[in-house]
């Protein structure tokens, strides 16, 4: 008893992420990964554990809490549950435990910043102002211990304090210099935004530019700051539509997810995961929202709508319940609806909030393989032959942790400018033939595809004709536009100096006299 009273005057203070963590007065630090850190507390009292957390990225949060380690030194044990899918996944629990047993050397991390980098088949980083020394001396005096499962966890917790205690390694480490990247902001809209991709990867490029370039920072409730745009469109037209329907990973691979993950992910939000064998700790899953947790399988429910009525905008899913989720873990994607549109299967997904960094990828992606799946079982059962629509995600916080914003900047500063060349020059709301005719400059307005001449429009000044332009094609595609304003600026001087000059479409300006 008396070393259980010595034990519970200990204290945790945590530098980074404090209010991420539940604290307690022992000597063991509880490392969750995925699983709900609430379903390991539960089972323990305060005085046998120092601190319970998550661990979800072996290259962001390795980092921080050895940081926190490093400040705490009566922590003497450390117990890492690497229980579920997602864990495997990140591999941040596995790969926290290979720092403990293999350690770390010179290296880059995934930004190209020098680092210590864990010695693990997982990337794992350390900012190379934690001195070496320091790190060595933490895993020779804290014992790492690797469980599967949340019992086995409080097991382990409850055989460490029957030990003797055990005095702090060394004096508390503290305040280690934190590299700040601090975002460029311009101007922009505050509302509304939209990017168009023909893949997930090329359109998920466009919204970390544009989230990068113009959204607002704000603090999070998770002790940190996000970069943020309210209400983000982001439409993919052309991912998953082939036969077989195969999903475009870029070579090297740029994204947050890899093709070795991705069927557990597509699994959870297309089946009814967690309800054959539910895991304690273990968040409910879209696919169990969508298929049984309102008593209803919804997504048979909109098939079975759309096969009666083809034309319905009633194929609606909600995940949100709100009996609990006010208060309780609530899912980020709140709503699904499905549209059958000119022999088209659209499918638009609403999220309250998304991570846009190192979500909206997998997000997508699980998403997509739902829409086939409507799609494809529509087309088994009817006479109707529909194509894939687009894709259609409305984020209404889009954001960009701060921990990520490094990363994210690496991203754009080597595929943006890439994706960018690679664009579609097509714009939906048509093009523009533009001549001289007298004392006229004559501007056609024709349908994308069929150029049909839907509009006319006619003046001397370059300026009165654009903005009329404007006006009657909100929609106008911002590179188009610009394209536009040039060559009505040409053809207003050829105009002015029909003497001097000829005008034709997408040619500079030829010089009458040197013709002759």
């Amino acid at each position: 008893m008396t070393e259980k009273r010595q034990i519970t005057q200990l204290k945790y203070k945590a530098q980074y992420k404090p209010n991420q963590l539940f604290y307690g007065h022992g000597q063991i630090a509880v490392i969750t990964g995925w699983t709900l850190k609430d379903s390991v507390k539960k089972h323990l009292y305060d005085d046998e554990y120092a601190v319970i957390g998550q661990l979800y990225s072996p290259t962001r949060g390795i980092n921080y809490l050895v940081r926190n380690l490093l400040a705490n030194p009566h922590v003497r044990y450390l117990v890492v549950l690497d229980a579920t899918k997602e864990d495997r996944n990140s591999g941040a629990c596995q790969c926290l435990v290979d720092f403990f047993e293999h350690g770390f050397e010179e290296g880059k991390c995934d930004t190209g910043r020098v680092c210590w980098k864990i010695k693990s088949r997982i990337d794992g980083y350390v900012d190379k102002e934690v001195k070496a020394d320091h790190l060595n001396l933490l895993r020779a005096s804290v014992e790492c211990s690797r469980v599967e499962n949340i019992s086995d966890a409080v097991s382990l917790v409850r055989f460490y304090n029957q030990k003797a205690h055990l005095e702090p390694w060394g004096s508390p480490i503290e305040d280690i210099e934190m590299l700040t990247v601090l975002p460029n902001i311009l101007p922009g809209q505050r509302y509304g935004h939209r990017v168009e991709g023909k893949t997930i990867a090329e359109a998920w490029v466009k919204i970390i530019h544009l989230i990068k370039t113009t959204g607002t920072i704000r603090p999070t409730v998770h002790d940190g700051k996000w970069q943020e745009l309210i209400n983000l469109m982001a439409i993919v037209t052309d991912e998953y539509s082939g036969d077989p329907p195969t999903f475009y990973f870029p070579e090297p691979n740029y994204l947050p997810i890899d093709s070795n993950f991705l069927q557990e992910y597509i699994s959870q939000i297309k089946d009814d995961v967690n309800i054959e064998s539910p895991q304690e700790g273990v968040k409910y899953t879209y696919g169990q929202r969508l298929h049984s947790h309102f008593g209803v399988n919804q997504v048979a429910q909109v098939i079975d709508k759309l096969i009666a009525d083809i034309d319905s905008a009633r194929a609606v899913m909600s995940l949100w319940d709100v009996t609990k989720d006010n208060n309780n873990n609530p899912p980020c994607l709140n709503h699904i609806w499905v549209r059958v549109v000119a022999q088209e299967l659209s499918l638009t997904a609403t999220f309250r909030s998304n991570d846009m960094f190192s979500a909206w990828p997998a997000n997508a992606m699980g998403l997509r393989a739902l829409q086939r799946f409507i799609c494809d079982t529509i087309n088994q059962r009817t006479k109707y032959q529909l194509a894939m629509g687009p894709l259609i995600t409305i984020s209404q916080s889009a954001h960009i942790y701060d921990d990520c914003w490094e990363s994210a900047e690496r991203v754009i500063e080597s595929q943006y400018k890439n994706i960018c060349k690679q664009r579609n020059y097509a714009d939906p709301v048509g093009s523009f033939v533009i001549y001289l005719e007298g004392s006229n400059i004559i501007v056609e307005h024709m349908t994308a595809g069929s150029g049909e001449i839907v509009g006319c429009y006619t003046g001397k000044i370059a300026k009165q004709i654009y903005q009329q332009i404007a006006a009657d094609c909100p929609g106008l595609d911002v590179e188009h536009a610009m394209y536009l304003g040039t060559e009505l600026q040409k053809a207003e001087l050829a105009l002015s100096k029909q003497e001097y000059f000829i005008y034709e479409q997408d040619k500079p300006l030829k010089n009458i006299n040197n013709e002759s």
